[in-house]
Order: structure tokens, then C-alpha cells, then sequence
């Protein structure tokens, strides 16, 4: 008979430095976060301070300790696809030592430190609602915090939220929203060989192409934060064989827009810019505005003795931000090495990041 398949074992008592490690080998790209999930929940199944609840492949662990705040503190569990930076290693670089591989930056270490924390703290000074959740790095719809918040709205009850995105052990207040639209060109389809009966929608494009070119990007200060935005060409498809002339081409662009900005009025932006073209949204999320000025966010920022800065990318803080909720970004690994295929995070600052909440949880830091 075949030998029987190991099961992993996810050990929470473990350095949260071997924690990190342990989850970035189990492959979880968005879709296929089952596993992963099955042991986050098995893992806390145990544990006696905590409410484990699962919903598809989102793992929920709470306490119910009649604390007068709680908060919420959030990662994702999947990661965008592998590219031959799995397993992971460990590495050195100038003297610092790294963890290489997938999902090391965006979020593993950082759930990693949640995970050993949301075990070892029975006794926190607030109540906490963990979240784990799937699908965070595809389309919105599918978002698992999104489903949750949903299904079950009675979760999301918290005077402040986490996410442990990488923030280089900083604190990233808010986020940029985001926003993909088809920018459309048609022609008319001919031979090649007699182009001039045709009318190419590909070069129909270019006009189109030259705007992006030459667009210079805005920063937008938005409670004294200023952000940066970006208006980028993705995606461009067109033509059905290399003898005919296409009628359709669609050029697929990103605008990340500042949290002073609303979908609508990002949309608005988009179709002025691309104004002579037929423009579809695709797909959008709204920003968050960076909810420094609330006394626990402030709180926060000076106990883990963290600088304020912007958060460029889109998080699930929005989420958190459209519920009324002052959420920010938390975590290790540098944001400019996340989805990179050398992806890496340097030890030091899981273990910074760990002892930092830690102190903050459990009052040794105020």
C-alpha cells in the first residue's frame, strides 16, 4: 500500500519568525485558501478564551471578556500566484536576514504574528475580533471580509481595526481606492492585404496610449497625508489573426485615487481623461481616509512608537472606514517587495511587529 499523505500540523506556540514560514510553504493562492484555513481553525479549535468561527474559507476567533472596546485586527490568507519562490529560504543581504518566498510580504508574516498572538493573549486590556480571510487579492465581489461582512454584520462590531498588511512595521493610515475600466476603440475588419478598406481600432488606441504617456500623477494631501496617485494602462487586447484588420480594441487602465475622492467622482476622472472613447468601469473599491484623529488610532501610533504615513495600495481598511471603523495598516515586510518574485521580509521586523502588539494588547505600552 502507498504510504498515507502527511497532514500538516500549524504549531501557534512556535517563533512567530517559524509560524511565518510554515504558512507561506502551504501554497494558498486566492482560490485555494481550503487548507490553510482548515489548519488556522484547527489550530485554535482549542482555545478556551476564544469564539472560533468559520465561513467558507474565512476563520473568525474572538473573545468575549466584557471589555469596554474592542478591536478588530485582520489579514488575508491568500496570495497572488507562485513563481518559483516556493518553499521559502532564508537568506542574508547586507547583514539583515530575510525570509524569501511567496506570500512573506503580502500578508503571511503578519497573519503569522496574529495568529501566535490571538493564541498566547488570554487576558488582553481590549477584546479582540481576529479575521482571517480569503480571495482579498482578485476581484471585490469575491473578497471573503466582504462575504463576511454580509453574512454576518455582527462581527464587524469594533471601536478601532488592524490590518496586517506590510507597512515596513510602520503605521500606513487609510488607503487609495481603486478603479479599472475598459477604454474601447472599433474599427472595421478587412484583409491586411487591403488594409485601406478597413479601419484598425488598434491604431485607434494610440491617442489614447500618448495621454498615459504624458500624464504626470497627482498627490492629493488628505489629513495631512499626502498620497499619490497612479493612472496606468494594464491590459491591452485586440485582433483575431495576423491577416486581418481588428475591429475592436480595448485598452484596460488602473486609476489609484486618493481617499479625498469617491468612486463616482474617480469614474468622472476617467472618462474626461479618456473623453472621445467609450469607457466601461469594470471594477472599483473606494478608498479610506487614514482615521489618525480618532483617540485609539493616535493611542496606537505612539505605542508601537510608529511615524504616520500613507497607504498607496487598496486594503480592506476601506471596508472598515465605510462602516465607521478607524482602521489602519500594521504589519512587516515592505510594501515595494509585495507580489515581487524575490518577495522577502526581514525576520527582524516579524519579530518587531510581534513584540510591538503584544505590548499594546496587554497594556505594557499606552
Amino acid at each position: 500500500m502507498p504510504p498515507a499523505p502527511i497532514v500538516p500540523v500549524l504549531d501557534l506556540t512556535a517563533d512567530s519568525v517559524a509560524i511565518t514560514r510554515a504558512i507561506c510553504d502551504i501554497p494558498s493562492v486566492s482560490g485555494d485558501e481550503t487548507l490553510l484555513a482548515d489548519l488556522v481553525e484547527q489550530a485554535l479549535a482549542g482555545a478556551s478564551h476564544l469564539e472560533v468561527i468559520r465561513d467558507g474559507d474565512t476563520v473568525v476567533a474572538r473573545t468575549n471578556l466584557g471589555r469596554e472596546r474592542r478591536v478588530v485586527i485582520a489579514g488575508h490568507l491568500d496570495t497572488v500566484p507562485i513563481n518559483e519562490n516556493l518553499p521559502t529560504r532564508f537568506e542574508t543581504v547586507d547583514g539583515v536576514e530575510y525570509l524569501w518566498g511567496r506570500g512573506t510580504v503580502d500578508m503571511k508574516a503578519g497573519v503569522a504574528v496574529q495568529l501566535k498572538l490571538a493564541l498566547e493573549l488570554t487576558d488582553p486590556v481590549v477584546d479582540l475580533t481576529w479575521m482571517w480571510y480569503d480571495n482579498e487579492e482578485v476581484a471585490a465581489s469575491l473578497n471573503g471580509l466582504g462575504r463576511l461582512a454580509g453574512s454576518r454584520p455582527d462581527l464587524f462590531t469594533g471601536d478601532f481595526a488592524i490590518l496586517g498588511e506590510p507597512s515596513n512595521g510602520q503605521v500606513e493610515g487609510g488607503c487609495n481606492g481603486t478603479l479599472r475600466a475598459e477604454v474601447r476603440a472599433t474599427g472595421l475588419r478587412a484583409h491586411s492585404a487591403r488594409s485601406w478598406v478597413g479601419e484598425n481600432a488598434i491604431h485607434k488606441l494610440a491617442p489614447a496610449l500618448a495621454r498615459l504617456a504624458e500624464h504626470e500623477a497627482e498627490t492629493v494631501e488628505v489629513d495631512g497625508l499626502a498620497y499619490r496617485e497612479g493612472l496606468n494602462a494594464v491590459l491591452v487586447s485586440g485582433g483575431i489573426a495576423a491577416n486581418v484588420i481588428p475591429d475592436e480594441a480595448v485598452l484596460t487602465v488602473n486609476y489609484r485615487f486618493a481617499p479625498s475622492r469617491n468612486v463616482a467622482e474617480a469614474s468622472e476622472v476617467v472618462r474626461e481623461f479618456f473623453d472621445g472613447f467609450d469607457v466601461t468601469v469594470t471594477d472599483s473599491a473606494e478608498g479610506a481616509r487614514p482615521g489618525l484623529d480618532a483617540p485609539l488610532a493616535q493611542q496606537f501610533v505612539r505605542a508601537v512608537g510608529a511615524e504616520a504615513r500613507p497607504k498607496y495600495g487598496w486594503t480592506d481598511v476601506a471596508r472598515f472606514s465605510a462602516l465607521g471603523i478607524p482602521a489602519v495598516n500594521f504589519g512587516p515586510g515592505d510594501p515595494l517587495k509585495a507580489h515581487a518574485d524575490d518577495e522577502r521580509v526581514a525576520t527582524s521586523q516579524i519579530r518587531h511587529t510581534e513584540i510591538a502588539l503584544r505590548d499594546w494588547l496587554t497594556g505594557a505600552t499606552a
